[in-house]
Parts: structure tokens; C-alpha cells; sequence
């Protein structure tokens, strides 16, 4: 009998404790699916933050490491210096980095470190209860914004992908989403990108991805897909920022 899916080996053999519809699980799935392509499971270590994340060191067989909230490049980092050869993935959600861990992630690529960073928007802080992110659209209802994030009050969203691209040490930056069968697949080939850049020993690869919160945004999963597709990608375009690769070539 032939198989045609499986669950990837750098899985734990448990249940995700993400809510249902909620895009992490895939984002899970994908990187796993390439540590297994790359046969790179002895050597990757993962670096997890505080938030939707934080269990997802029950979920990989890979070696693993939390965190303080928002510091996540700043222990990769001294992973990386202290061994090279392994393979570094940080991966954050957009209140963790973008809040809390601004300086961290900025001051990272700045200095080139040579890992690669997952970068998961879902335009809210999911874990800890629903409120307004640095990168909740205007006018979004959350907990903390009732009516709606006002520009002039809480100011505009923040777009990583397209920030981060204009700091030399980052080499490669993309925002690509999980909301269908075509974006996920583009997806798993831009976080692909991001892994084989370190493993050639360049500077940091930065992979944005889109990602729905039903729970946090108050709707049903399909209602989620929808509002992703039709709100988040107006203010979050989809494509590469940048990519050195190609401008050099």
C-alpha cells in the first residue's frame, strides 16, 4: 500500500492544544515536514517565546529552549554563537515580538545573526486573553479596543515583513499566510528558504505568516479564513520584501 501522508517523524505523536481553526497547528506541521525532508532532526534546536507557542516544545522531538517574553532572538543568538553548526529556528508571535520583543528582533538582524525566524501574525495576543497587538488592524475589535483600534489613539498597524527587510543583516524577508491550500504551500517553500539560508551559512532569514485566531477574533474558523483573506491581506500583502540571493544573481 502506498502512503500519502503521514504525520512527520519530528512530530511528537500527541494532540495540538491549539484552538480549532487556529493556524499554528499548520505552521507546526509544515516546519516539521521539512526537518524530516532535510533529515535535520538531531541538529535543530527550537526556541520557543511566552504565548501560543509555548507548548510546542511537547509537540517536536527537536531539542528546545523557552524563552523569556520577547527575548527569543536574543537566546538564539547565544545559541548560535555557541554552535554554529546547528540549526537555530526562533519562532514568535507578533504580540511577543512586536511588543515586548521589538528590540530584540530589530537589534538581531542588525548584527546579521545567522538563524532563521517564524514569525506568526494573527493580529492579536491569543494566548493571554484577546487583546490589541502592535499589529491589529484599525478599526478591530478586541478586548482592549471595544470600538475598534483607532489610528490616532493606539496608532497604525505595524508590517514586520516590510520593516525588517530594510536592515542589512536580514538577507531574506517574506510574508506569506495559511488560509488555503496554495498560500500553505507557499508558505512551507518560503520557511524551506529561510532553513536552507542558514544552513549555508548566511545572515537572518525572516518569514512572516498570516495566520487566523477564531478564538481570539470572536468568529468560526471558516469566518476566520474569510476575515484573513479579506481584511488581514489588504493591510499585510503577501510576497518577498526582500531576498539578497536574487538581487545579486
Amino acid at each position: 500500500m502506498k502512503v500519502l501522508y503521514k504525520r512527520p517523524s519530528a512530530l511528537q505523536d500527541t494532540y495540538f492544544k491549539y484552538c480549532g481553526g487556529c493556524g499554528h497547528a499548520i505552521i507546526n506541521k509544515l516546519i516539521a515536514e521539512i526537518i524530516d525532508e532535510k533529515k535535520c532532526l538531531e541538529d535543530t534546536v527550537m526556541v520557543w517565546p511566552i504565548g501560543c507557542s509555548v507548548y510546542a516544545d511537547q509537540y517536536f522531538r527537536t531539542d528546545s529552549i523557552c524563552a523569556l517574553h520577547g527575548r527569543a532572538p536574543a537566546l538564539a543568538t547565544g545559541l548560535k554563537r555557541a554552535e554554529p553548526d546547528k540549526l537555530i529556528i526562533v519562532y514568535q508571535g507578533d504580540g511577543d515580538m512586536v511588543s515586548e520583543g521589538m528590540s530584540e528582533i530589530i537589534h538581531a538582524a542588525i548584527r546579521g545573526e545567522k538563524f532563521s525566524v517564524i514569525f506568526v501574525n494573527n493580529a492579536i495576543y491569543g494566548m493571554t486573553g484577546g487583546q490589541m497587538a502592535p499589529t491589529t488592524l484599525e478599526g478591530q475589535t478586541t478586548t482592549t479596543t471595544p470600538y475598534g483600534r483607532k489610528k490616532e489613539v493606539e496608532g497604525a498597524p505595524v508590517n514586520m515583513a516590510e520593516l525588517i527587510s530594510n536592515i542589512k543583516g536580514c538577507i531574506y524577508s517574506e510574508r506569506v499566510a495559511v488560509n488555503t491550500p496554495g498560500n500553505i504551500m507557499a508558505a512551507k517553500r518560503a520557511i524551506k528558504k529561510a532553513i536552507d539560508l542558514q544552513m549555508d551559512g548566511k545572515g537572518m532569514s525572516f518569514v512572516e505568516i498570516l495566520s487566523p485566531c477564531p478564538t481570539g477574533w470572536g468568529m468560526k474558523p471558516t469566518l476566520a479564513l474569510d476575515y484573513l483573506g479579506e481584511e488581514m491581506i489588504k493591510v499585510y500583502p503577501l510576497g518577498i520584501f526582500k531576498d539578497t540571493e536574487v538581487k545579486n544573481g
